[in-house]
């Protein structure tokens, strides 16, 4: 029998008899025309072409520098590991039919999102290419890049060239992992029938061949620019550039990164959780069905939303902030460099480089150490997987720090200051903490197996109130912690590296900031394992709704649901991570932006006082920002939503042999709902962040020129920077914890406590994480990552408000 013919003729026969049938959303599989090129070349042709790019890729980095084939053999080592996990993780096998019908109707439902999702953002990437181009055509040159004979014209196509080459390798960051979740997942759900820790396995090295290829993308796009224009502009000839001023040549990597980045995880966001919200709304409160029931119309597109807006987005979101970091990083060792004439400068700029080289090493590592067990049978003792994460990640730190001292002594060692790499792998040690310290606190805060969470479960068993007051006010202590935290490392490496021994020529010391950029780096020293654990909960929870579609035995749904659960404190601690990056990286590049402001207007720029009305004003603006954008981002998924539950309504009422079986669900209907609705709404809040800088900079530019308050501009840009910054990270940190919170408050009593699944004390908390679904995966990711992109827009930009 033919499901088409049988949904065309309208007879489905009783549901009972084929439970397990889900028709296809499309009929052909969507693959990116880049690999329909690859894959029609002859496989010899192929090998050739492969040999000759990399052999050119290896000759430019020979040529400048041994430290760039160094990072070059790093990455290829480790996109060959890519491929060997995802050669594992294939070979495993998909379950029943039941399982595989699902799975491709989830797998079509994503890549047909993707491809119009990215295919807007393409669209408005080359719209601003083409802005940044004629701003760059018009703006005047710096001393430096006169008398080293770098024009407009060629500064300009270069700003543009880095912008495009980084939205490009962000957008292939968020495909590699959407691709890799939406093939795991069902194997997972099969492996689930059997061991739980093979379950766990596969989630794992899945995750991971999605984190090796977008830090390694990130390390060697800008390894690639580097090494091309270091030997295309013939730098530190007689009468070129020098090395020094080349980093800033890739600022336009890091905004086209964080363009990309940040229309991704709106869209994603608003798609996973308007239909997340608008499943749970209909089916779980109304209708009294469990989550991720097959009778759910909006349950295809809830688990297509986990792909797009947790895998995709957040391979993009983790390759901005590695890029951004990077970027930042070179140009202040850079600039500290040239300030204190070190006779080999290039060891501090390509120190970044080197740090996330061995990243990708230690955390391959660590990935590899989660092992199935030996029989992989259901009769092996069940362990916790969060312990078992926790082992990988304490492996992975163990051997960051092992590596940091390692490359601080290769990189940062100078006749002039002999003890200062220690001063730096201090900073580097520092920083390492703060991501443990993050991830902790996070986890403290969000895991059902501590006290805030069971606290807010006890508060849903006497309504639906108490539970969002207890959630809100959690949400809002949770901010304390890592303020702290950042706070202290924020001091600590800053004084570290101002005692490091490097003075300038007036003998004042200057490695201050640069301690700080190296404590950045050691934070996210394990970033690919920290992305591991990210990916791992999206597929995960795929995998249980999977299961729960699939009508598998109880046992397994229970083995999904463990892992579901720790999947949550994961994307948690990985969402707190990534803000603690985020603060500092901003802070690296907001000074960045001083000192550009500094060259291109000829005179210091080291401090913005607030008690000049203007910049005052500007800073109460950048604070608006935060909280314009997450209420844009929130309404959106709040409208969509409501589309959703109408659309669900409708069917549960003009279908009511749905819920007896013998109907079947259009699933179809809520995925297009929810894909053309998240690609309407996430223009309005990403136009607002772009503009939002620019606008102000100008117009205030404007207004210094006629009052005669030179650098107005400028510091009217950095004001609302440093408000923006400080107020969207505590907004960050509140969203993401209290999201969090409730949604694993909800798992809590899921487990059978307070009543378990259907009481009223269950009720309660789920509509305490229906209001935290907005919070911990729209707004709260979005703005860690809208506060990046302003530091990388103003520093773009620079140029405008002069």
């Amino acid at each position: 029998m033919m499901m088409d013919d049988d949904m065309e003729g309208g007879n489905l026969g009783p549901y009972q008899e084929r439970p397990r049938i889900f028709p296809s959303m499309r009929s052909k599989t969507y693959t990116p025309w880049i690999f329909r090129v690859l894959m029609r070349i002859n496989v010899r042709v192929l090998v050739v072409l492969l040999f000759f790019v990399f052999g050119a890729v290896f000759y430019v980095g020979a040529s400048t520098s041994p430290i760039i084939v160094f990072v070059f053999t790093v990455c290829i080592i480790s996109f060959l590991l890519s491929l060997y996990l995802t050669k594992w993780v294939l070979a495993k096998d998909e379950g029943p039919p039941e399982m595989q019908l699902i799975s491709d109707a989830i797998r079509d439902g994503a890549e047909g999102f993707f491809r119009t999702q990215y295919g807007s953002i393409a669209k408005m990437a080359f719209f601003l290419a083409l802005v940044i181009l004629g701003i760059y055509m018009f703006r005047s040159t710096t001393p430096q890049q006169e008398s080293s004979g770098l024009g407009r014209s060629t500064s300009a196509f270069i700003t543009v060239a880095a912008f495009l080459f980084g939205a490009l390798c962000s957008g292939v960051a968020g495909y590699v992992g959407m691709w890799v979740s939406v093939r795991a997942n069902v194997r997972v759900s099969s492996a689930a029938r059997r061991s739980a820790r093979e379950a766990l396995q596969i989630s794992v090295r899945a995750g991971g061949f999605s984190a090796l290829v977008v830090v390694g993308m990130a390390v060697i796009g800008i390894a690639i620019l580097y090494a091309t224009f270091y030997v295309w502009l013939e730098v530190d000839s007689p009468g070129s550039m020098k090395v020094t001023e080349l980093p800033l040549l890739l600022v336009g990597y890091g905004f086209g990164a964080s363009f990309v980045a940040l229309f991704a995880q709106l869209g994603g966001g608003i798609y996973t959780k308007a239909a997340d919200v608008g499943a749970d709304l209909v089916g779980k409160v109304e209708q009294g069905i469990p989550e991720d029931d097959p009778r759910n119309p909006a349950v295809i597109a809830d688990l297509v939303g986990d792909n797009v807006g947790d895998c995709a987005a957040r391979g993009a979101d983790l390759f901005e902030s590695i890029a951004a970091e990077i970027v930042s990083a070179m140009i202040l060792g850079g600039t500290m460099a040239q300030r204190c004439k070190v006779e080999d400068p290039s060891g501090f700029i390509l120190f970044p480089l080197v740090v996330h080289s061995f990243d990708l090493i230690v955390s391959s590592v660590g990935i590899l150490s989660i092992r199935g067990t030996r029989d992989g049978s259901v009769k092996s003792p069940v362990e916790d997987p969060m312990a078992i994460l926790q082992k990988g990640y304490s492996i992975s730190i163990v051997l960051a720090v092992i590596a940091f001292g390692a490359s601080t002594r290769w990189m940062l060692y100078t006749e002039q200051a002999p003890s200062a790499w220690f001063n730096f792998a201090l900073c580097g040690l520092i920083g390492i903490i703060t991501a443990y310290a993050f991830v902790w606190i996070t986890k403290y805060y969000t895991d059902y197996k501590h006290d805030p969470v069971r606290t807010l479960a006890l508060a849903s068993s006497t309504g639906h109130g108490t539970n969002i007051i207890a959630g809100v006010s959690l949400g809002l202590e949770a901010t304390g912690l890592p303020v702290l935290v950042i706070s202290i490392s924020i001091i600590s490496a800053f004084w570290l590296g101002h005692t490091s021994g490097l003075v300038d020529e007036s003998g004042s010391p200057t490695g201050g900031l640069f301690g700080t950029a190296v404590a950045t780096m050691g934070m996210l020293s394990t970033a690919a394992y920290i992305l591991t654990m990210d990916m791992f909960g999206p597929i995960a929870d795929n995998a249980g709704g999977i299961v729960e579609m699939s009508q598998q035995p109880e046992s397994v749904r229970e083995i999904t649901d463990v892992l579901d659960a720790v999947g949550n404190t994961t994307k948690a601690t990985t969402k707190g991570f990534a803000i603690g990056s985020a603060a500092l990286a901003s802070f690296l590049l907001f000074k960045a932006y001083m000192d550009e402001v500094a060259t291109f207007a000829h005179e210091s720029f080291d401090q913005v006082d607030i008690a000049i009305p203007e910049v005052f004003i500007s800073g109460l603006l950048g604070s608006m920002l935060i909280f314009v954008f997450s209420a844009w981002a929130c309404s959106a998924v709040g409208r969509t939503a409501q589309e959703v539950v109408k659309e669900v309504r409708r069917q549960f009422i003009e279908r009511p042999g749905i819920m007896e079986y013998k109907e079947k669900p259009d699933y179809g209907r809520c995925v297009a709902i929810v894909a053309s609705a998240s690609l309407r709404e996430m223009i309005k809040p990403g136009a607002l962040a772009i503009i939002s800088p620019i606008v102000l900079g100008f117009l205030l530019r404007m207004w210094g020129y006629y009052t005669g308050h030179s650098l107005l501009g400028a510091k009217a840009v950095a004001a609302m920077l440093m408000f923006a910054t400080v107020t969207g990270i505590l907004m960050a940190l509140f969203l993401n914890t209290a999201g969090g919170a409730w949604d694993n408050a909800k798992k809590y009593i899921e487990t059978g406590v307070l009543g378990g699944k259907g009481s009223d004390c269950h009720k309660a908390a789920v509509t305490g994480d229906t209001v935290g679904d907005p919070f911990k995966d729209t707004a709260g990711p979005s703005l860690h990552v809208l506060i990046k992109m302003l530091a990388t827009i103003t520093l773009v930009m620079a140029p405008v408000f002069l």
